[in-house]
């Protein structure tokens, strides 16, 4: 499958070799594109017109010269039987038409690599750092959440697979302003239900699962709180604390989430590293004091101002053991540092960024990917949420209601960077419709026909070696062109960082194979013509497997 990369090499040989290299300063990055239209090849390069704008040339005539070179080259090469023709096309594409001799070399390797077809190792172990979700233990993990789980935990399983060693963490904001509003917000409604009134926190968190942990706590403990009741806040900011951060682990397990890592920011504050962070600042001068308040120099590092670390009371800002836990995070040896955020943090990038190039380490290898928020519709109306006013939809009832593998799947069919309208209705069917459904049919009706070959498997063995010549039909030619790309298409994911692109690519995958079934019988009379259909089938079964785990969605064997 090494098939792009080695025609990529030819053409850097041919431009080498053709009469234009010598009016160029330098070649630009090649790129493969495989065309969505089949006149144009299974993969095709620009890079004609890339060598055009150097030259002030015509991008057709220098695609000519190089077509020239490339085809007496490949006379003598290895690709020859593998490359059917090259032609230029329009304003100067260069297309390549791939030989069905190479196209059926594919069912052999992915019959060959089987669950590990489109593992790569171009990642080539680098240590990767992905930080998702993190929301503040206060609450539920709500839908927007729930997207960032499903794009962090994906991102993770297709890095991991394109060969990085991948650790994914979940930082925990469990100390600070937060967390005693939290417990003031419980106190209140625990003395409210023991007759007691208390005024509830202006700024209080407001939702059904407040009440449910109050009328848990009554249980519990009965009135035992209520003597001395303002000087036990702690308990009841613990105590909220450790049960929703348990609802919030069920949760994301109930969603197929998983982390190497649970970071606590009061462990790190109580381990001396926010101190030692910000003294090695303040040695280094990117820490100063003005009017009381310790001020970071962010501008000096490309921020739009200095930012207060310490106010002038000695309470630290948001950012000071930010600052510490991206420390850590590099001296954990990680070279690749990716935090997952909502909408609302998109502020809050410049002066991280700042903040680590002050501690002396690179503000590039720090990549925050967006996550984009999402609207709810049911029956074409969208479900209002307020988290303020306690009004949301949680995780836990989006599972529950449409299942996690739909959840997950419709979390991640858009670009992160796009509003995602969830239709809650079109999740929840078990039609064609569902585009999570329409590939885990075609899984199971991959496997439905793998299970009826068995009856003349004893008439099937005898057939010594498959033909795959015999797959000559255009659906088939399709169907083998399609499975030839995924690996193209984990790579892609990895350096795009866009998982949606595997949903994607399922979609048409599972497509192409239902069009397919429509056309042609596998199991026929023709025993031959049956073998090769079986292992085009079971390679597409394959690979929608692999898919589906990146995905961590269920690939069922029945429908």
């Amino acid at each position: 499958m090494d098939i792009e990369k080695r025609i990529k090499t030819l053409i850097a040989r041919a431009i080498k070799e053709s009469a234009i290299s010598k009016r160029l300063k330098e070649i630009p990055e090649l790129k493969l594109d495989c065309p969505r239209d089949k006149r144009f090849g299974e993969l095709s390069t620009n890079i004609a017109m890339l060598l055009a704008r150097q030259m002030n040339a015509s991008p057709v005539e220098i695609a000519q010269q190089i077509q020239t070179v490339l085809n007496k080259i490949l006379q003598s090469s290895d690709l020859f039987p593998a490359i059917e023709k090259i032609e230029v096309k329009g304003a100067g594409f260069i297309n390549f038409f791939l030989s069905k001799v190479c196209l059926h070399e594919v069912l052999l390797e992915i019959k060959r690599k089987g669950s590990n077809f489109g593992r790569l190792k171009v990642g080539k172990a680098e240590k990767v750092h992905i930080e998702f979700v993190s929301a503040n233990p206060t609450g539920p993990l709500n839908v927007a959440h729930g997207r960032q789980a499903a794009f962090g935990d994906t991102l993770a399983n297709i890095l991991s697979f394109a060969g990085y060693k991948v650790s994914r963490e979940y930082y925990l904001n469990d100390e600070g302003v937060q967390i005693d509003t939290l417990g003031e917000s419980l106190r209140a409604k625990y003395l409210g239900l023991l007759g007691i009134d208390v005024q509830f926190p202006d700024a209080g968190y407001r939702g059904k699962y407040i009440d449910e942990l109050a009328e848990e706590l009554v249980q519990k403990y009965g009135p035992k709180f209520v003597k001395n009741w303002q000087k036990k806040l702690s308990f009841f900011s613990q105590f909220a604390y450790l049960e929703i951060l348990k609802k919030i682990k069920e949760d994301l397990s109930a969603f197929g989430v998983r982390f190497d890592c649970w970071l606590s920011q009061k462990q790190l504050n109580k381990s001396g590293k926010i101190d030692q962070a910000l003294t090695f600042l303040k040695k280094k001068g990117f820490l100063y004091k003005k009017e009381g308040a310790w001020w970071l120099a962010s501008t000096r590092f490309g921020d739009d101002k200095d930012r207060v670390v310490i106010k002038s009371n000695s309470n630290l800002t948001y950012i000071a053991p930010d600052i510490a836990y991206h420390q850590t995070k590099f001296r954990r040896r990680f070279t690749r540092l990716i935090n997952v955020w909502g909408p609302d943090h998109h502020g809050y990038i410049l002066r991280l960024k700042a903040a680590i190039s002050a501690l002396g380490y690179e503000a590039k290898n720090l990549k925050v990917l967006i996550v984009q928020l999402v609207s709810l519709v049911e029956a074409d109306k969208v479900i209002p949420m307020s988290t303020r006013a306690g009004q949301y939809v949680s995780l836990d009832d989006i599972t529950r209601a449409v299942g996690k593998d739909a959840a997950r799947f419709f979390f991640l069919m858009r670009n992160r960077d796009s509003h995602l309208r969830f239709d809650l209705e079109l999740a929840k069917k078990q039609s064609l419709e569902n585009p999570v459904y329409y590939i885990q049919y075609a899984h199971a009706r991959l496997l439905n026909i793998l299970k009826f070959a068995k009856t003349n498997s004893e008439k099937l063995k005898l057939q010594k070696k498959e033909d795959l010549s015999l797959l000559n039909k255009a659906e088939e030619l399709n169907l083998i062109q399609i499975l030839r790309k995924f690996p193209s298409i984990i790579e892609s994911c990895a350096q795009a960082l866009e998982p949606h692109r595997v949903t994607t690519y399922l979609q048409d995958l599972a497509k192409s194979l239902h069009h397919y079934y429509e056309k042609h019988r596998v199991v026929t009379e023709d025993l031959r013509l049956t073998c090769a259909r079986l292992v085009l089938i079971d390679a597409v079964r394959i690979v929608l497997d692999n898919g589906l785990r990146l995905l961590t969605i269920s690939a069922p064997e029945k429908m």
